[in-house]
């Protein structure tokens, strides 16, 4: 299918920059902005510089995902259903988990590393061309898989916002289909500390005459107000597509706005539930079958392609449990609203005589917030400290827990490995380790396992 590809830059890297390994470029890429690998600075000018130079061009359909909670999902399940459609895709997501080249996919797998260098080469010439542009860790991988998303001739992009998203380095380039998942209060510092300043930022993302999608059962007026102002296509859950079903199958609708009759709407029934577990991803996986409707006409894909896609997936870290016992499971909740998801899922999953949680997170979240949603749900919490710039102390945590009477008895480490091999020593067969918080947190426990394995 020749739907057109996203040109490959011409600029030509000097040899030098090409014998760098892996490590090395990343190790380059936390030097580069004054606040380093965390540091956060939002804003188009930078990004846009290094984006001219290179002379980035869109010849391809491109998904933008924003949002609070779900973007991931969602990212997965377009992903996968392209994928299965027939199309070349290039999916970009972050952070990682374990490896960076995680963060950009070709037909749903990591690019290897000599492809990201050569990417990261390019970037880095026009970087330097551009006058020493002093890119943040996330803007420069952001034109890097680009690059690569070029050089492999994508048919289908999907970029996920890494923060926000008028301000957002992927918001350089314009979205054919933009969708907004769930809002909720995250990266007050940086996004406002209201959902209505923090959906006004979501809606940047949004074009004049471009489906713009929301999952939000309760957008914030912010955004309507926004997409009403640009003149975007708002499609929104609830009024344009949704979803009803029961626990063996479930049932997508969108209005027909082919039709007449303003109250005509089409279903897709009969499919099955997402593999992605938990309440939530029915409405990520609308939000993913709306995009494609929305796009059929330059992206058509098959029923048999979207069920694939729904329920042949995998993603790491959102409510995954893994196989034997005691039950395990590893999810990256980190505010109120994914916390609150999260302990739906749990009291979906049958009894178990302890739950012990094995929790990390950063200092700049809403810790007390979102650790309300397991009140009274945990029975031993292994609180860990996290050896990143904005890691919480396990003393902070341990303050919260006490001062939130969450109950539960309260033990602290100094890293999630140490954690999780004092939960893995006390649990037994009857019992459930739930690993959650930060990626970091995350990411090491996944790291003991493999290893241990």
């Amino acid at each position: 299918m020749n739907l057109g590809t996203p040109r490959p830059s011409t600029l030509i890297a000097p040899k030098a920059l090409l014998a760098k390994s892996l490590q090395d470029w990343l190790v380059h890429l936390e030097g580069l902005h004054p606040k380093g690998q965390a540091g956060i600075e939002l804003g188009l000018e930078r990004v846009n510089r290094v984006k001219a130079t290179l002379r980035q061009t869109q010849d391809c359909p491109l998904i933008v995902v924003g949002g609070t909670n779900g973007k991931g999902s969602t990212c997965a399940y377009l992903e996968a259903i392209y994928r299965y459609a027939g199309y070349r895709v290039g999916c970009y997501t972050s952070p990682h988990l374990l490896d960076y080249n995680e963060r950009i996919r070709v037909d749903q797998r990591p690019v290897d590393d000599e492809t990201l260098c050569q990417a990261f080469a390019r970037v880095e010439a026009a970087r330097l061309a551009a006058g020493s542009v002093a890119l943040t860790y996330f803007e420069f991988g952001t034109l890097a898989a680009w690059e690569v998303f070029a050089a492999c001739q994508a048919e289908v992009v999907i970029l996920e916002v890494g923060l926000g998203g008028r301000l957002d380095a992927v918001n350089v380039y314009d979205a054919d289909c933009a969708v907004v998942t769930g809002i909720a209060l995250d990266h007050t510092a940086w996004l406002g500390s209201t959902r209505e300043a923090i959906g006004f930022e979501k809606a940047g993302i949004f074009r004049t005459g471009v489906p713009a999608i929301c999952s939000d059962p309760e957008p914030p007026q912010s955004l309507l107000d926004h997409a009403a102002g640009i003149g975007a296509d708002l499609r929104l859950l609830g009024r344009d597509f949704g979803y009803f079903g029961d626990k063996a199958q479930w049932t997508f609708w969108m209005r027909d706005r082919q039709s007449l009759d303003e109250g005509a709407v089409f279903r897709r029934g009969g499919l099955a539930n997402p593999a992605l577990r938990g309440a939530c991803q029915l409405r990520n996986a609308s939000a993913a079958l709306a995009v494609c409707e929305a796009l059929k006409q330059v992206l058509p894909v098959s029923m048999q392609a979207i069920r694939r896609g729904l329920i042949e997936l995998e993603l790491p870290g959102r409510f995954q449990v893994l196989p034997g016992r005691p039950a395990v499971v590893l999810d990256v909740a980190h505010n109120p609203q994914a916390l609150a998801g999260l302990a739906d899922n749990l009291g979906n999953m049958g009894f178990f005589e302890k739950t012990i949680a094995v929790v990390g997170m950063l200092a700049d979240k809403d810790i007390a917030g979102a650790l309300q949603a397991l009140r009274g749900k945990v029975d031993v919490w292994l609180l860990t400290g996290l050896e990143v710039p904005r890691g919480a102390p396990a003393g902070t945590l341990a303050a919260v827990v006490a001062d939130s009477q969450l109950g539960g008895s309260v033990a602290c480490f100094a890293s999630p490995e140490e954690a999780y091999a004092s939960a893995a020593k006390q649990a037994g067969e009857n019992d459930r380790i739930l690993v959650f918080g930060s990626f970091h947190t995350v990411a090491a426990v996944m790291r003991a396992l493999k290893l241990r394995r």
